[in-house]
């Protein structure tokens, strides 16, 4: 393993600076893939950027309208220990709490688990979900686009040179809507998704009709999906166990899986037919 230089910015004025001054860069939070990558060489950068350090990147809050903006680096510990959070986003609490250990929680955080791009990330299915947005800063300035569209492949995204993902923006959430996390692994001791899906279901006033749902499903393809068809075929409907079915059909033909030490390509797509129905069903318990 080569010396890598460690740098822990205090401002984005300065992370900017650090990723523009001509040496290759990684960012450091909570290290669980960044560490491990560069030990077996499966990555290599000059530098490491400790992003714990950035007062943009460590705060969190509401917006005025209900919605909540997340620093890209807060410790998923201190979103899972916030009460407000967990009663008024508790899909948001099913990822964080899954996210490696409990030591790990202490410094691992949304922007590290996005950023790493994995297709198997638990964080990304609750998130889009709930529809979140990213916000990104460069020294050029900042852009804001949807979740799912960050994504480019296995451990790949739109980040472009001197660019960082400051925010993750969780909009307000429609009333009478629910929303909730699942996931399959295959043993405790190997804490990677198998198959995750986020699943929210907006009911109208009556609670008798769906009038909105989002469905993300997570490992069965080279980048985390949005399966829009399957939400788009539940507006207007009665939430039922037929209705539930459909889009659980729906996501699943949209899944295209590899076989893998975790489990093979039919396990997925049926994991992806079963994790939908019940994340819908546990959606709408919430709603």
């Amino acid at each position: 393993m080569k010396e890598i230089d460690y740098l822990a910015p205090s401002s984005l004025g300065e992370a900017y600076a650090a990723l523009q001054n001509g040496k290759t860069s990684a960012f450091l939070a909570g290290g669980t893939d960044i560490i491990v990558q560069l030990r077996e060489g499966r990555k290599e950068v000059d530098q490491l950027i400790d992003v714990k350090h950035i007062p943009e990147l460590m705060s969190y809050g509401w917006t005025d309208d209900g919605g909540l903006v997340i620093g890209a680096s807060v410790p998923f510990a201190e979103i899972y220990e916030d009460d407000e959070i967990v009663r008024r986003l508790p899909c948001v609490i099913d990822c964080a709490t899954l996210v490696g250990g409990i030591q790990i929680q202490s410094r691992a955080c949304f922007g590290g688990n996005i950023g790493n791009s994995g297709p198997a990330a638990d964080t990304v299915p609750a998130l889009i979900a709930l529809g979140a947005t990213l916000t990104l800063g460069s020294a050029g300035g900042t852009r804001e686009l949807a979740l799912e569209d960050f994504f480019t492949g296995p451990g790949q995204n739109v980040l472009g040179p001197g660019e960082l993902i400051i925010t993750i923006n969780i909009p307000p959430q429609p009333a009478n809507s629910g929303a909730f996390f699942h996931r399959f692994i295959p043993r405790n001791e190997m804490d990677i998704a198998v198959v995750n899906v986020g699943a929210r279901v907006d009911l109208d006033a009556s609670g008798e009709r769906i009038e909105g749902a989002r469905i993300s499903v997570g490992a069965v393809a080279p980048v985390p999906l949005f399966v829009a068809e399957a939400g788009d075929a539940l507006v207007g409907e009665t939430p039922t166990e037929d209705s539930f079915g459909r889009a659980a059909d729906i996501a699943a033909a949209a899944a295209t899986p590899i076989t893998d030490m975790r489990g093979s390509i039919a396990q997925r797509v049926h994991l992806t037919r079963v994790l939908t129905y019940r994340a819908l069903d546990r959606a709408l318990e919430r709603a």
